[in-house]
């Protein structure tokens, strides 16, 4: 309940300071998958490491997914206590297994369709923990907004993040317009201490397909 309430307060400091948001410094890496060697296949979505190509297809137990579109962004904002890279973007066309349908069921009434997914690294350089959330809010150029709760991932990368710690993983929404998608823009969270005092103001990311 208190990590609920934590997400919720963050979440609205948000919404109420995007006026406010932050640049942070921005560093381009080189282009390597080196970040997935550690990465645990989501639950509920396939695994779509190998989906490199456009048009290319994966299936397995969760179901199927097809690229359809991806950039390997491999760029790092950094504010603050917090070192945030957004390593890839794609969107994927999935079917998922019939087992799945009634957890999808939540945000769309569809049998399948297109998502746009993020895979992030954040880093706390800090040695005390921090709240923080990679995508608080998330707009696209068609005009869709969502908020961290339509993440279909749900893999844990929001709230608090020890001291020196990393965590990485994949954030994805369910769109209804992809075929001429050309940006998204993230509006991070604020940072927050330990003691849930406001130390860095929230960032806007805009990235293009």
């Amino acid at each position: 309940m208190k990590k609920l309430i934590t997400l919720l307060a963050l979440l609205t400091l948000v919404i109420s300071g995007c006026s406010n948001n932050t640049v942070a410094s921005v560093n381009e890496e080189p282009a390597n998958s080196d970040y997935l060697n550690d990465y645990y296949s989501n639950p509920q979505v396939p695994d779509d490491r190998t989906l490199l190509e456009v048009d290319q297809t994966v299936s397995d137990e969760k179901g199927e997914a097809t690229l359809k579109a991806i950039n390997q962004v491999n760029k790092t904002y950094e504010d603050g206590p917090i070192k945030l890279t957004v390593k890839d973007m794609k969107i994927i066309h999935l079917r998922p297994d019939y087992s799945l349908i009634d957890y999808f069921h939540v945000l769309t009434q569809e049998e399948e369709f297109n998502f746009v997914k993020v895979f992030v690294e954040i880093e706390n350089k800090y040695p005390e923990k921090v709240n923080f959330a990679p995508i608080a809010l998330i707009e696209t150029s068609s005009g869709e907004k969502f908020n961290w709760e339509n993440d279909i991932y749900l893999e844990d990368l929001n709230g608090e993040i020890e001291g020196n710690e990393t965590k990485k993983g994949n954030i994805g929404f369910i769109v209804e317009s992809s075929n001429d998608l050309e940006w998204i823009e993230i509006t991070t969270s604020d940072v927050f201490d330990k003691d849930e005092e406001k130390i860095i103001e929230s960032q806007k990311i805009k990235i293009n397909f």
